[in-house]
């Protein structure tokens, strides 16, 4: 049994963090998809929350490693 995570910085605040590459909230810059740490997707969710607006998905796998094949 095998497990995966990516490494990468995060798109707001370009801190290092483990992430798994298939749950993560992210978003596309110039076609590609961009991880957003905890950190921020949760400071951004309570600010969304403040306007009125729904909150962005976390998946409860988003920040683990995914088990592979």
């Amino acid at each position: 049994m095998a497990y995966m995570f990516v490494t990468g910085p995060c798109l707001t605040c370009g801190k290092i963090f483990s992430f798994n590459p298939n749950k993560v909230p992210s978003l596309r810059v110039n076609g590609v998809r961009e991880p957003i740490c905890e950190t921020c997707i949760t400071l951004a969710n309570k600010e969304r929350e403040r306007m009125g607006n729904a909150p962005h998905p976390i998946h409860p796998e988003a920040y683990e490693a995914e088990e592979v094949e």
